[in-house]
């Protein structure tokens, strides 16, 4: 009897880096990685340090295989914080200290600057200067955004004396490379994290099942939903709108705010249920935004592990609301714009949290001065009806600037919409776009159920059996291979 021969050079081809197919949760090879994992994990799980070294063995092969080499810049970051951060901590001379700090974040952001924005600023000075300087070949790394705030945050809350740092590498390493959350987030905080590496390694019923909810739900948004109507509708829109009517235009819009939800939202719940799963408990990035009432609201719910980052770490430290309404205002719209700028190095990202940064300081504004009449009409149906409205279109007025590759195009979509509507086209609009409309349509009756409607149902899948959810899983898989598309979607924040 023969048995089947190892093809050991086409396994070894599968443990290299394939620019054209990074590791991401969907690939069918994380699948294999994971179980391999997991299996180690669990028979390491009483032994807490070699526990940890096997953890950050997976975690930066992990990156490797989603960027390549890139997984070098993981490690110096840490090296380097981890040093910095101790040396801080133990420093007493409160002048060294500040130097150390500002060494750390200066070092943090000299390595961003260098891979997102050179070229940025290289295209400023020719087109400002008439400089005639090449551009370098400089590929952006993976998630260095990501962990960039993460070791900014680690190091600034030492200094602060908010937390102790670590005096084990390998719980720093862990920190910042954690697999599940290194490559697109959420940003985590090292006094959420770390303690958490000490703890037993358990995961209860209710772990295990809000795991798989998060990860099932989180699949269903991004390969289901969001690249599905990105395929079939929002990228050839958006790639040339001067071709289409503005109805599709418009639509194309609504479209894309559903798209990023589902993708990125969909991917950090992947994250956090793959992290429930390996006994490490990440708070939710997003909190159904598009239900919010007001711009201030939204980013309470959008990304909000960015958004408190830019709060704690920008927003408060230049003064916040302490320093008047005027500079209240500037100190909002120079937060928005950093955050817009890390996005990427693109005008229209700029521009995107320009819009952001306006309309937060107009939101305060309406505050202070509708204050009498919204306690006139006590906040009634029609107020907050309104409110979410107007909140969701100037939303979306920022993502046709964050789509869009320049801000000739958004300009040009938003000009389709204005002048090139064309309500006389909606009924062909309809024949031709149906089954993206009844996919928009289920996005957005998902979003449209409040947050206590989705907690029963977590709880009623407690009930199910090991083999029902292998079964739900299944069934998922036959939709996934129906729908999917032979063109591979990069989740989209991927690029930051």
């Amino acid at each position: 009897m023969k048995f089947p021969q190892l093809d050991l050079k086409a396994l070894w081809q599968q443990l290299l880096y394939n620019p054209k197919d990074p590791l991401l949760f969907n690939s069918g090879f994380f699948v294999y990685f994971f179980l391999l994992f997991l299996l180690g994990y669990f028979l390491l799980r009483n032994k807490p340090t070699p526990r940890t070294i096997l953890f950050c063995a997976a975690s930066l092969f992990f990156f490797y295989k989603a960027s390549g080499w890139f997984v070098i810049m993981v490690v110096i970051a840490a090296i380097a914080d981890f040093l910095l951060s101790n040396l801080i901590y133990v420093q007493t001379d409160k002048q060294a200290k500040k130097v150390l700090l500002v060494f750390s974040i200066i070092f943090n952001l000299a390595i961003l600057f260098y891979f997102k924005y050179t070229n940025f600023f290289i295209s400023i000075l020719n087109t400002k200067f008439t400089a005639q300087i090449h551009p370098l070949n400089i590929l952006l790394p993976v998630g260095i955004s990501f962990y960039t705030f993460e070791n900014i945050s680690y190091t600034v809350d030492v200094y602060n004396g908010k937390f102790k740092p670590v005096k084990k590498f390998s719980e720093y390493l862990l920190f910042l490379s954690f697999f599940p959350k290194l490559v697109m987030g959420p940003i985590v905080r090292a006094a959420d994290f770390i303690p958490q590496i000490h703890k037993k390694y358990t995961v209860s019923k209710e772990d295990f099942y809000e795991g798989f909810y998060l990860i099932l739900s989180g699949l269903f948004k991004k390969l289901i939903i969001s690249d599905f109507i990105t395929l079939n509708f929002v990228d050839y829109i958006f790639d040339a709108p001067q071709k289409y009517t503005g109805l599709e235009c418009l639509m194309a819009v609504y479209a894309y705010a559903i798209v990023i939800y589902c993708d990125f939202s969909g991917y950090s719940s992947v994250a956090i249920g793959i992290a429930r799963w390996l006994g490490f408990h990440i708070p939710a990035n997003f909190m159904l935004p598009y239900q919010s009432k007001s711009l201030s609201e939204f980013w309470k719910r959008w990304h909000i592990s960015l958004s408190t980052w830019l709060r704690d770490y920008v927003y408060i430290p230049l003064g916040g609301n302490r320093k008047g309404k005027i500079r209240t205002f500037i100190h909002l719209f120079i937060t928005m714009l950093i955050g817009g700028l890390w996005h990427g190095a693109n005008w229209t990202f700029i521009i995107w949290g320009a819009i952001h940064g306006l309309g937060l300081s107009i939101h305060k504004i309406w505050e202070e001065k509708s204050a009498v009449v919204c306690s006139k009409i006590n906040k009634t149906v029609l107020y907050n009806a309104v409110s979410l409205i107007v909140t969701f279109h100037f939303v979306c007025l920022g993502w046709v600037f964050f789509k869009s590759d320049s801000f000739g195009k958004a300009v040009s979509l938003l000009r389709q919409i204005k002048y090139h509507f064309n309500a006389d086209k909606l009924v062909p609009f309809v024949a031709n776009y149906r089954p993206v409309l009844i996919m928009m349509g289920i996005a957005f009756l998902i979003h449209c159920f409040p947050e206590r409607v989705y907690q029963p149902m977590q709880k009623q899948l407690q009930k199910f059996s090991i083999a029902s959810l292998v079964i739900l899983f299944f069934i998922f898989l036959l939709l996934y291979g129906y729908l999917k598309s032979a063109t591979p979607v990069m989740p989209i924040y991927l690029q930051f």
